[in-house]
């Protein structure tokens, strides 16, 4: 039986469904707003913060050169090399000496204090695993055409700043977590697998292959030729920052003579 509703009830039930109605079109007004991200979106976002498509891949070589203090006060120092599909090459240097990588298209070499500094060949998983760091411009430009996924898997917070966290996994297995930063587009952290770090792959040195290594990178600015690279890097393990003195791009590099596996 349909009771007759009386006046205050009727202005309560319209209140009701007035105010349900707001809320109904400012969920559907708002969504755009909050729409989420796509992994190509956020791709796009970080090769835009970092001056283009075009721009990246201009890059043929980097050369960059760093010092960082420990808390006992010894310096680490750092040179890399980097020729666009031919040479990668990274010296770390410490108190008890030098850990040299090599990477070259058709072979690969580890030198360490532990082997006395001489060169080994690296096992063709490892080489395999570091082949990515040929790639000047970086594997998340034209990720697709070189073989590469890459999928949004969450959010990251960093140094507090919110980031997107951006999984590329290359053709080999190993992958690459980037943590691209919500507002500039910056890669402010990479995580990678340990064992792919310097020459790894294969869990060298006792390293667990399947342990994480985390790489943050901080104070970007713009070299004079309008490229973009971070001048802060801490890398997982060290337990200090890493001040780039030197950077070069499109510099000439003998890379003759830096793909020779001798000190």
């Amino acid at each position: 039986m349909n009771l007759p509703m009386t006046t205050s009830g009727r202005k309560y039930f319209a209140r009701c469904y007035y105010s349900c109605f707001l809320l109904f079109c400012g969920f559907f007004m708002t969504a755009p707003a909050i729409r989420a991200q796509t992994a190509d979106e956020v791709v796009g976002k970080y090769i835009a913060a970092l001056g283009g498509r075009e721009k990246l891949n201009a890059i043929q070589s980097v050369y960059q050169q760093g010092v960082a203090v420990m808390a006992n006060g010894n310096e680490v120092n750092t040179k890399s090399w980097k020729v666009q599909g031919k040479l990668y090459r990274n010296e770390i240097s410490f108190g008890m000496g030098s850990v040299i990588v090599i990477v070259t298209p058709n072979g690969g070499w580890i030198s360490s204090p532990r082997d006395g500094g001489t060169f080994k060949a690296m096992t063709g998983d490892q080489l395999k695993n570091l082949q990515w760091q040929l790639d000047c411009p970086g594997p998340l430009v034209d990720y697709t055409a070189k073989g590469n996924k890459v999928e949004l898997i969450g959010t990251d917070t960093v140094s507090g700043n919110e980031c997107y966290k951006l999984k590329l996994t290359f053709p080999s297995g190993e992958y690459v977590i980037y943590s691209i930063d919500k507002k500039t587009g910056y890669s402010l952290r990479e995580t990678r697998k340990a064992g792919g770090m310097m020459g790894g792959g294969g869990g060298g040195g006792g390293r667990n292959p399947n342990a994480e290594f985390k790489i943050e990178y901080s104070d970007f600015q713009k070299t004079p030729d309008g490229y973009i690279f971070p001048n802060t890097i801490v890398a997982g393990g060290f337990g200090a920052k890493s001040s780039v003195e030197k950077l070069e791009v499109n510099k000439p590099i003998d890379v003759a003579t830096l793909s020779k596996p001798s000190n």
